[in-house]
């Protein structure tokens, strides 16, 4: 996700993505845990950055 779509958001619609890449961080690093390569290994790296988009973004507005 870019910024300007992370900005547009409203706070919940930022919760629900967060639950929603943190769920799918987990699948993935279960897959990994059980020694299965996952489709795409730069998705995890892409989520990590997101999550953290999001996060910067929402403290961003929080401090306004």
């Amino acid at each position: 996700m870019r910024k300007k779509e992370i900005q547009t958001m409203q706070p919940e619609e930022m919760k629900a993505k967060l639950v929603e890449l943190r769920k799918e961080m987990m699948k993935i690093n279960s897959q990994i845990a059980t020694g299965t390569v996952p489709k795409s290994p730069g998705q995890m790296r892409q989520i990590k950055r997101t999550i953290a988009r999001i996060l910067t973004i929402r403290r961003e507005k929080q401090g306004s």
